[in-house]
């Protein structure tokens, strides 16, 4: 494990390591195949632009119901990118060399907490942009006679939210992953088949809770008190 996430190289201060030459691969692969299923919009669709529109419409089924449709049409491109990328990166866990040759993204905690910050800052945008800056930071604050108190405990409650996201998926990832190596030393042969199989179903799991928690915070961060 230690030999996975080793550095490979620098740039500049930054220090460069196999998962990360992994999201690389993958933001890659996931931007060539957007390109490939978009590049020629026909109304009668062919077969890849018919599979771009089949994902995007399960995609916007899977967050109808924590989001109301003005935010849902603004935010569904940003939540899609978030699930494929995740699903992706939870996925590559099962080609081989996973783990020797690359390594699984969202295993490496620096991934996780870059998604989980973005996260946060997508939310913050969101806030801003239906209240206004004032308008938003009021929301922290309520209720308002007891704004002193308030405005401390929302706040942390807002950067608790990432820390819990980075983790959440971290941890889960991180453990599959070394679940399934101690396993197949174990039974190399019927047993890591079945691990894999739930890894199939864990994988998308993790991807939908990180992203429907991120919808929920969207629709906390944009709903107006008619609403």
């Amino acid at each position: 494990m230690e030999e996975v996430h080793s550095v490979l190289f620098s740039i500049g201060p930054l220090e460069v390591t196999r998962p990360v030459v992994t999201m690389w691969v993958i933001i890659a692969v996931l931007g060539l195949a957007s390109f490939l299923c978009t590049r020629r919009l026909k109304e009668v669709p062919g077969p890849l632009q018919n599979a771009a529109e089949l994902v995007v419409d399960k995609l916007r089924g899977l967050y109808t119901d924590g989001l109301n449709r003005d935010a849902l049409n603004r935010y569904l491109p940003v939540l899609g990118t978030f699930f494929l990328f995740i699903l992706t990166c939870n996925y590559s866990g099962l080609l081989p060399g996973a783990g020797k040759l690359f390594a699984v993204p969202t295993a490496s905690l620096s991934v996780t907490a870059g998604l989980a910050v973005c996260s946060l800052l997508i939310t913050f945008y969101a806030g801003f942009r239906k209240r206004g800056v004032w308008g938003y930071i009021k929301t922290l604050m309520a209720p308002l006679p007891l704004f002193f108190l308030m405005l401390p405990l929302n706040l942390i409650e807002q950067l608790v939210r990432p820390v819990s996201l980075a983790m959440r998926l971290y941890g889960n990832i991180l453990g599959e992953e070394t679940a399934v190596e101690q396993m197949g030393g174990v039974l190399p042969v019927l047993l890591p088949v079945i691990m894999q199989v739930l890894s199939l179903l864990f994988g998308a799991i993790q991807a939908i809770v990180f992203t429907k928690l991120t919808a929920a915070y969207l629709e906390e961060a944009t709903e107006t008190e008619e609403e």
